[in-house]
C-alpha cells in the first residue's frame, strides 16, 4: 500500500535553511495533490504548502517567500524547501497526498481530501 516517506527534518538556526522530502512510495498511479503541512505545540495543524496536479500552488501566508515546493523528482515526490527559517516554523512536519490516479482527467473527479499521510518529521529552528 501507499506509504508516504519523509526525510530531511533536523535542527537548523534561525537564518537558516532545510529541505524536506517525501515520496508516495508504491503508488502505482500519480498523485492528485500532494502538500506538507506542520503541527507546533499547542498549535492546530496548519497547510504550509500544497501542489494540484495542474501546478497550482498554495502557501500559508506566514511562509510567502520563504518557503517553496517541488516536484522535480516525479509527481509522487514533494519537495520543501525552507529559507530564512524562524523559530516559530519549529514543528512537525507532515506530507500528505490526496489520491493516485492514472490521468490528470481523472484528478478532476476527486476532492482535495488528504488521505495519505506520513508519520512526520521533527524541524527546530533554534535562535
Amino acid at each position: 500500500q501507499v506509504q508516504m516517506v519523509e526525510s530531511g527534518g533536523g535542527s537548523v538556526q534561525a537564518g537558516g535553511s532545510l529541505k524536506l522530502s517525501c515520496v508516495a512510495s508504491r503508488a502505482i498511479y500519480s498523485s492528485c495533490g500532494m502538500a506538507w503541512y506542520r503541527q507546533a505545540p499547542g498549535k492546530e495543524r496548519e497547510l504550509v504548502s500544497s501542489i494540484r496536479w495542474d501546478g497550482t500552488t498554495r502557501y500559508t501566508e506566514s511562509v510567502k517567500g520563504r518557503f517553496s515546493v517541488s516536484q522535480e523528482h516525479g509527481r509522487n515526490t514533494l519537495d520543501l524547501q525552507m529559507n530564512s527559517l524562524k523559530v516559530d516554523d519549529t514543528a512537525v512536519y507532515y506530507c500528505a497526498a490526496t489520491a493516485f490516479r492514472y490521468s490528470d482527467q481523472e484528478c478532476q473527479r476527486v476532492p482535495d481530501e488528504y488521505n495519505y499521510w506520513g508519520q512526520g518529521i521533527q524541524v527546530t529552528v533554534t535562535s
